[in-house]
């Protein structure tokens, strides 16, 4: 904190309800599976930049379901 902020009087913020963590990891998983397909067809088609972009695409978002239902 800066001297021209304010305190934060906020309470610190509750995790998520495991429900909601779950529900968000599953959302995550499918957007992996979709985008490591695409990157597998986009690498057998040729189209080594759109493979490459989803193949960080699926590892990003894999990395952040995890990291959700892990922290929440």
């Amino acid at each position: 904190m800066t001297a021209d902020q304010p305190p934060d009087d906020r309470p610190p913020a509750e995790p998520r309800p495991w429900l909601e963590r779950i529900g968000l990891a599953a959302i995550a998983l499918v957007m992996f599976g979709l985008l490591s397909v695409m990157a597998v067809a986009s690498w057998i088609g040729g189209e080594w930049i759109l493979a490459a972009m989803s193949f960080a695409g699926a590892v990003l978002t894999i990395g952040v379901g995890i990291v959700t239902l892990v922290r929440g």
